[in-house]
């Protein structure tokens, strides 16, 4: 793989890792609140909004790296 395509592809698959995580996070969240801990599930649902609220930056800024010149 040439040099100028290992940064696009490398930003992919940590944001694919990241996404991941996110989503175990969540998972978790939800154990924690059927347990009665709703104010922890909320607080883990709060540290997870920048997540979400940059997904979409992320994914074009992505899909611009990765597109043909």
């Amino acid at each position: 793989m040439p040099n100028t395509d290992l940064l696009p592809a490398l930003l992919t698959k940590l944001n694919e890792n990241q996404l991941a995580l996110g989503a175990a996070i969540e998972e978790l969240s939800n154990w924690v609140e059927l347990r009665g801990s709703v104010e922890v599930a909320d607080n883990i649902r709060a540290a997870l909004w920048p997540q979400d609220n940059n997904l979409e930056f992320i994914s074009m800024s992505l899909a611009v790296l990765n597109s043909p010149e």
